[in-house]
C-alpha cells in the first residue's frame, strides 16, 4: 500500500518534502516519488497537483497532516472533478 506522507529534510530548521512511499518504509527511507514540499517556518507549501490526483486515484492513502495540507490547497475538489469527467 502506498502512502502520501512526510519526509524531514533540514537539520537546524526543518521542512518537509510531500512523498509517496510505502507503507512498510521507515519516515525517512527511500521513496518512490516527490511530490511536492512544506515548509512550517516560512508557511510555504508546493503541490504537483497532477501526481498528487494520480497516486490518490491509484488508491494512495495521505497522512493526516498531508489530507490538511490537500484540504488547504482544495485539491479533493479538483480529485472530484476528474471522477466526474471519467464517468
Amino acid at each position: 500500500m502506498v502512502k502520501l506522507r512526510l519526509k524531514r529534510c533540514g537539520r537546524k530548521q526543518a521542512f518537509y518534502r510531500i512523498v509517496a512511499i510505502d507503507v512498510r518504509s521507515p519516515r525517512e527511507g527511500k521513496d518512490l516519488r516527490k511530490v511536492g514540499f512544506y515548509d512550517p517556518m516560512k508557511n510555504q507549501t508546493y503541490l504537483n497537483v497532477p501526481l498528487i490526483l494520480y497516486f490518490l486515484e491509484k488508491g494512495a492513502q495521505p497522512t493526516e497532516t498531508v489530507q490538511n495540507l490537500l484540504k488547504k490547497a482544495e485539491v479533493f475538489n479538483e480529485l472530484s472533478c476528474n471522477q466526474m469527467k471519467f464517468n
